[in-house]
């Protein structure tokens, strides 16, 4: 009797763990449906910090920087177009510029869903590069702002100490709504990991002919919505075209419209505050972190590579930049150091997540060389006033990380790949070199002939609605006190 009580009570324990055995291996049980998307809390403090780091760099940073290349009489002249800029577009972005940027509509430019950031709560989602990891959209809204704040203002150091203000004040949202939108959109917009990857199990799951079809339409259409620049496959990690080429070639168009200086190249127009300057690229490099590390939207490993990248390639290009001016002018100056430090940030930007550091370090000292070769021989050469060399280190250190960018990236040279989302699970797609080089150059093409065209037309507007330049016994006054009234220094 008591053995076959033990046997029975033997046999119940093993249908017990069998069972249990096979519910925990999915055998029984019914198939999870995917987690949905969570927050993480310390991505979103990743992205708060790197939203305050960029406007840091643009005030003070930028505004120092540019203030102490100005001469004394134009100073505040200089600090008032940076910080005016960044008050409008911050407003613009909050009522149409979001919208407009990061929702669907067409592969050139958004839509209005979300004009006056309708339907963006506390609650609500933004994609991250990860499947599955999301962040609090509003964290996106303020990250995103502050890098269409900072490309405008970098436009005004071109055509510093001769435009005038209410120019500037007209030109600045016009032009973030009629290129830097469209320009944001084209290269950033995407459907995101989830919808993707969504897409990509269900072709999987499809069963039959009419299915796999059906599902096939779906993933063409998740991934056709996107900018056209991304949809070509250009990459650009946190905004060598969309910053940097975009406000170089408007800034070189707008300096050729207003003309030169008076006096200049007769005159010597010296920086009156290097230590100014000094002040402001140090503030542009510390900030430059949250621009680029930020711009990986998680606070992982793939941050931890942008931000190497924006030691190194950084370090690499001023020292470029420094020894090549030693050797071709017999001293090394400080304004050298500080360009090319600017230079080597600029060039990595769209590199940062992408390239593995010794690539970083490869694109920094060539970058160096060659924005000094265009602030001087070719600048001189071809006998535009640039005031602030936006065209030398910003378009032209643009164009070379952008294509750079296309080269480092490949795993073979320590790059990090481009991520297929369509693969289950995503993986590193295969690198074709020429593939890439042609994505990168028609990202490039387009943003010099999209923005060129558009700053072109916008500039010739406003000089119809207001005039562009001040006269002359203003400009020879000061924009300080004939603008604004005011005087940077007084003694």
């Amino acid at each position: 009797m008591k053995l076959t009580t033990l046997t029975r009570a033997g046999l119940a324990a093993a249908v017990l763990i069998a069972t249990a055995f096979l519910l925990s291996h999915g055998v029984l049980a019914e198939e999870a449906p995917p987690a949905a998307p969570t927050f993480n809390k310390g991505d979103d403090a990743w992205m708060l910090t790197s939203s305050v780091l960029v406007l840091l760099m643009t005030i003070p940073g930028l505004a120092f920087f540019y203030g102490g290349l100005a001469r004394s009489k134009n100073m505040l002249s200089v600090l008032a177009h940076v910080f005016y800029t960044v008050c409008i577009v911050i407003v613009i972005w909050a009522l149409y510029g979001y919208s407009l940027t990061f929702t669907g509509g067409s592969s050139i430019i958004g839509g209005l869903e979300k004009v006056f950031l309708k339907g963006v709560t506390t609650d609500s989602q933004a994609a991250t590069f990860s499947v599955g990891v999301t962040i609090h959209e509003l964290i996106y809204v303020c990250f995103q702002m502050t890098f269409a704040a900072i490309t405008p203002a970098l436009i005004v150091g071109a055509f510093a100490e001769r435009m005038k203000f209410s120019a500037v004040a007209l030109f600045i949202p016009l032009w973030v709504t009629l290129v830097y939108f469209p320009i944001a959109h084209m290269v950033w917009y995407w459907a995101g990991p989830d919808a993707i990857q969504e897409a990509a199990k269900a072709l999987a799951a499809a069963t039959d002919e009419a299915a796999k079809k059906a599902a096939e339409a779906k993933l063409a259409e998740v991934q056709a919505d996107a900018g056209q620049v991304f949809i070509w496959g250009a990459i650009d990690f946190a905004g060598g075209t969309v910053v940097h080429i975009n406000a170089g070639i408007a800034g070189l168009v707008g300096a050729l419209l207003v003309g030169k200086r008076i006096g200049y190249g007769k005159e010597l127009m010296p920086p009156h505050s290097l230590t100014l300057t000094m002040a402001g690229a140090a503030l542009l490099w510390v900030g430059w972190f949250g621009f680029n590390a930020g711009s990986n939207l998680e606070a992982n490993g793939g941050a931890a590579l942008a931000m190497i990248n924006s030691f190194v390639a950084t370090a690499a290009a001023a020292l470029s930049w420094m020894f090549a001016e030693w050797i071709v002018k017999g001293k090394p100056s400080l304004l050298g150091l500080l360009s090319g430090c600017v230079a080597g940030l600029v060039a990595v930007t769209p590199a940062a997540g992408y390239s593995g550091p010794m690539g970083a370090i490869v694109l920094g000292l060539i970058v160096g060389v060659v924005c000094l070769f265009f602030v001087t021989t070719v600048k001189n050469a071809l006998g535009y006033d640039d005031s602030f060399d936006v065209f030398g280190v910003h378009c032209i250190g643009g164009i070379i990380g952008a294509i750079g960018t296309g080269i480092l990236v490949n795993p073979a040279l320590g790059g990090a790949g481009i991520i297929d989302y369509a693969a289950i699970p995503p993986k590193v797609a295969e690198y074709d070199f020429w593939a890439q080089l042609v994505s990168q150059s028609k990202g490039v093409l387009t943003t010099l002939v999209w923005s060129g065209v558009g700053s072109f037309i916008l500039y010739k507007v406003v000089d119809v609605l207001v005039g562009l330049r001040v006269p002359v016994e203003k400009e020879r006054e000061g924009l300080d006190i004939t603008d604004h009234g005011e005087r940077a220094y007084t003694m």
